[in-house]
């Protein structure tokens, strides 16, 4: 499977990636920046499951491997659950739950405020861990991950003794088990947006990670034992999709969240049909990002990159699609590109990086796959010229003009750095442009009139809309999407609904 993308042509015209000791543009060049791989602490070479309160071995004897997506190295071996271990998982949790949901809120909010803590304590090996693991750079995982993966366990925290305040009703009650899966772009995260609120209201958990990304999970596991959290009440098996099936189909699973691909949330969806499962969803996107004529080139360009190109592109709200306004389409462009030239692709550890590496080959392979599409239907495929490293798994930030809305890549979730520019003439004919798609997970504008942001906004079908803004996130704010996107929403008083019997 090929490792890079070095194939793409590039225009005689196109500008130059900043080289190694010179940035575009700049003064001063820029040195490599390294944060040291031993910040992330002792990484066993095999893990076990955590299941009521200790790391287990797995009842069957087929293990998995996770890697490091900018070198191929193996990282660790870790178990491949079977029914049998989500069966002592459940039981775990279930035998944790009388005892954690009859708590007073306020002691329940104690170790989730100890939890809080120790992620910041241990920020900096936790997010050296998830960039080893992910292939996200460290910059993203220092300054973005963590400060968010605490503000969640300290936000939820401070429901845990005023749910009787948050709109439910008087006295409302938790669930029972709530079983999780997470995906890989955003596993630490992911996880705090899902255990948090669900142990703020008294329920018990069972979390499965993904398969490429089980560490900073497992981690998680032992910060648990440090808070002294009660054994059983956060339950973590590993494994690949069969894990999850057998979690996603247990009979004793009171609620089900998932985050992930729209295939596989439909099959979880008909499966939990016709049971008493409470079940939410956050699936793909394709977001539209809209600017108008008036919008401040400088700051949308801005908006337009941390849009597509934060996290590599894996980022289910990314805005994919860039709708531009015809009279100004060769000014953004021309800006676009200068921009794009200066992003910095390679080690996920230097702290200077701006794009790391795509978490696996089996998602590059689907990036050249639906890349490769769009050159054949037609439309102009550019990026900057950058050398990619030898090994590992690399893409060069991408951007594609002459598409069409019947394009793939105006359709599809490509799930990496790549971007399809549309253009629009009216403000009518721009949402009718970001509303043609299956999904309706986010959406960003771009304009100084405040009433074209109200009127677009109150019409796009999309759970998230940002306004001169793209991928803002706060604990205190509700997301989730409509259509393919899923239903349900993770955040704010409204995340805390999904574990609560109302």
């Amino acid at each position: 499977m090929a490792k890079n993308t070095k194939k793409t042509d590039e225009p005689v015209a196109a500008p130059q990636a900043a080289p190694a000791d010179k940035p575009a543009g700049g003064l001063f060049g820029y040195a490599p920046a390294p944060e040291s791989p031993a910040a992330a602490g002792d990484i066993a070479s095999s893990y076990g499951h955590f299941i009521g309160g200790a790391f287990v071995d797995s009842s069957g004897s087929e293990a998995l491997k996770t890697v490091n997506p900018a070198t191929e190295e193996v990282l660790a071996e870790f178990a491949q659950g079977t029914p049998e271990d989500v069966d002592r998982a459940v039981a775990a949790a279930r035998a944790a739950f009388a005892d954690w949901s009859a708590l007073p809120g306020s002691e329940r909010a104690k170790y989730l405020f100890r939890i809080a803590r120790i992620i910041q304590e241990r920020s900096r090996e936790l997010a050296v861990l998830e960039s080893i693991d992910n292939g996200k750079p460290i910059r993203e995982t220092r300054d973005v991950d963590l400060p968010l993966v605490a503000a969640h366990f300290f936000y939820y925290a401070g429901w845990a003794d005023k749910l009787d305040y948050a709109g439910f009703g008087a006295n409302p009650k938790p669930l029972g088990v709530a079983g999780q899966v997470i995906p890989w772009n955003f596993p630490l995260l992911m996880l705090a947006w899902k255990i948090a609120p669900a142990l703020a209201t008294g329920n018990t958990v069972v979390l499965k990670p993904a398969e490429t990304t089980p560490l900073t999970a497992l981690r998680f596991a032992e910060i648990c034992r440090q808070a002294g959290l009660p054994k059983g009440v956060v339950n973590i098996v590993t494994g690949d999709g069969r894990t999850g099936a057998a979690l996603t189909a247990h009979p004793d699973v009171n609620k089900l969240a998932f985050t992930g691909s729209t295939p596989v949330g439909r099959a979880i969806a008909k499966q939990v049909a016709g049971t008493r499962k409470k079940l939410s969803l956050e699936l793909g996107g394709k977001a539209a990002n809209i600017v108008f004529d008036d919008a401040p080139i400088d700051q949308a360009v801005e908006g337009i990159v941390n849009g597509i190109f934060f996290n590599q592109g894996h980022v289910c709200c990314a805005g994919s699609r860039l709708l531009v306004q015809e009279s100004v389409q060769d000014e953004l462009l021309d800006a676009l590109k200068r921009r794009m030239a200066t992003l910095r692709v390679g080690d996920p550890l230097d702290k200077n990086t701006d794009i790391g590496a795509i978490n696996s080959a089996e998602q590059l392979a689907r990036i050249t796959a639906l890349t490769e599409a769009g050159e054949a239907e037609g439309a102009e495929r550019w990026s900057p010229a950058c050398e990619l490293p030898g090994t590992g798994f690399w893409f060069r930030p991408t951007l594609f003009t002459g598409v069409s809305q019947a394009h793939r890549i105006a359709q599809e979730e490509i799930f990496g750095p790549v971007l399809s520019v549309l253009t629009f003439r009216t403000p009518a004919e721009a949402l009718d442009k970001a509303n043609n798609t299956p999904y309706g997970l986010s959406a960003g504008i771009w304009t100084e009139k405040g009433s074209r942001i109200l009127w677009m906004a109150n019409r796009l079908k999309a759970g998230v809309v940002w306004a001169n803004t793209f991928n803002k996130f706060d604990p205190t704010s509700p997301f989730g999407g409509y259509k393919e996107s899923g239903y349900g929403r993770e955040g704010g008083r409204h995340g805390l609904e999904a574990y609560l019997d109302v």
